[in-house]
């Protein structure tokens, strides 16, 4: 079994759908935990468009990245949901063999009506889980974990 950790600056949001979706889609293959730079809170929005799909992420804890490090965690990849900015500063973790980054929006920067926002935030849930979908289908492929040297 593969286990992934899902990285975001709090562990708020992106990172929480992304660890639900691959647990849940990826049962039995993958383990996935998510973890922020920060430790942050839930944010109300993301626990709406989930429970709207029948996932419940009410009882997640956010969990800062350098605890799991401290805990002897390890990781066969490492995913960030940064957008482009805010990805460059997500650390490397140690003894990963896969480093991968995918950009989203940060749901905290949604304006406009609360429907609006929310709808934005749907947009970046449903991308969440086409990406999820797409590393279970690439990453069940054993060469998908060989490194970038060896692929070429």
């Amino acid at each position: 079994m593969s286990r992934i950790l899902f990285v975001y600056l709090h562990d708020s949001s992106r990172s929480q759908m992304a660890e639900a979706f691959l647990n849940l889609f990826g049962e039995g293959k993958f383990e996935a935990e998510s973890a922020g730079l920060e430790k942050g809170t839930l944010s109300p929005h993301a626990l709406q468009v989930m429970q709207e799909i029948g996932i419940d992420l009410s009882r997640n804890e956010p969990k800062e990245i350098f605890e799991l490090f401290r805990q002897g965690r390890h990781y066969n990849a490492v995913i960030s949901l940064c957008d482009q900015t805010n990805g460059e500063k997500s650390p490397l973790y140690p003894g990963m063999t896969q480093r991968i980054s995918w950009s989203f929006s940060d749901l905290s920067r949604f304006t406009g009506t609360e429907e609006e926002i929310l709808e934005k935030i749907r947009a970046v849930r449903d991308g969440i889980k086409e990406k999820v979908l797409e590393f279970i289908e690439q990453a069940s492929d054993t060469t998908f974990w060989l490194t970038e040297q060896l692929r070429n």
